[in-house]
């Protein structure tokens, strides 16, 4: 094997790894609000988030994985060693996070390594500034439109349900939050498992195995199966923040944030936005709160999270960037 294949094999393996760690680490977007429900065990809502996920690889397009492959960061700045470095970026935030039950954004961590490590290569020159407005724009929009949506379906569900049993509200919802939990899980998979097929492409295209950018059906079905297998895994610790910290649910809510969820994801898919799935069910979990009363929501957890939230990009992009110098170093193209 030549050493060119060597590293764009070594590349798209890490990128492979980097996926299963979204999953893993992402796991609590999808099944957080089923499983504190108690309409699905954790090994149940798993498997259900998981098939949903992959299922994802032959309903949508590519969109998403254009803008970060290509729309974020100008290809004649990107080497080998820019690609890992930000990949190593996004897993070492990632890792972090997960060890402290924080459920910041993976898709951020990727953007901000990729950008971190370009930036060290080339400088700021290297960013594409119209795709850097997209994401900027909805980092700051997305939990906003979770909860706006996420506020507005459980009172639209409480007025809708106004005259009914308790009882028999609850018996209703646990089978729609299997639904709501599907299209979760759907646009989940389609917007997370899009960034890893944009960074592969990119190698691809680095390493002249592409002469355009482009994404091939092998790369698809790899990344949708790497996030799928990662949600899997289940990243617990923060399943448990996202279930029971911030604010306590019942199944008539966990069905309002997921649908709030999967509207806003299916949105900024089609759109080729590459937008936080953990900030959009995050914002949407304190929206269905916030119609009990705002103290229903443990707002110094969700404090917590926001300075996470702040951290993620500036804190991948430095990790990458020092990994990037760790790289040119010893001599990586």
């Amino acid at each position: 094997m030549d050493t060119n294949l060597a590293l764009v094999v070594l590349v798209v393996g890490v990128a492979l790894v980097f996926d299963y760690i979204n999953g893993f680490h992402d796991a609590a977007n999808s099944i957080a609000t089923v499983v504190s429900t108690r309409v699905l065990s954790p090994g149940k809502a798993v498997i259900w988030a998981a098939f949903f996920n992959f299922a994802a690889a032959f309903i949508v397009g590519t969109a998403v994985a254009k803008t970060v492959g290509s729309g974020m960061i100008d290809l004649s700045a990107v080497t080998t060693s820019v690609i890992l470095a930000g990949l190593i970026g996004a897993i070492v935030w990632d890792l972090i996070t997960w060890y402290y039950g924080l459920p910041t954004s993976s898709s951020h961590a990727l953007v901000g390594g990729y950008a971190g490590a370009a930036i060290a290569k080339a400088g700021v020159g290297a960013l594409v500034p119209a795709g850097w407005t997209k994401t900027l724009i909805f980092i700051l929009l997305a939990p906003g439109i979770g909860f706006v949506l996420g506020f507005a379906f459980m009172v639209a569900i409480l007025w809708i349900c106004r005259g009914a049993a308790p009882s028999r509200v609850d018996r209703w919802f646990r089978r729609l939050q299997l639904v709501s939990a599907a299209l979760y899980s759907l646009g989940h998979g389609a917007n997370d498992a899009q960034k890893t097929m944009g960074i592969i492409a990119g190698v691809l295209v680095t390493g002249g195995y592409l002469t355009e950018f482009e994404i091939p059906l092998w790369v698809e079905i790899a990344a949708y199966t790497a996030i799928s297998a990662g949600t899997l895994s289940g990243g617990w610790r923060i399943i448990h923040t996202m279930g029971s910290k911030i604010t306590r649910l019942q199944p008539v809510g966990g069905f309002a944030a997921e649908t709030a969820g999967a509207v806003s994801l299916f949105t900024a898919t089609a759109l080729g936005v590459p937008v936080s799935t953990t900030h959009t069910i995050t914002g949407a979990i304190i929206g269905v709160g916030s119609t009990r009363r705002l103290s229903a929501v443990r707002w110094g957890v969700a404090r917590r999270i926001v300075w996470a939230w702040v951290l993620t990009i500036p804190a991948s992009a430095v990790i990458a960037a020092l990994s990037f110098y760790l790289l040119d170093a010893i001599g990586l193209p």
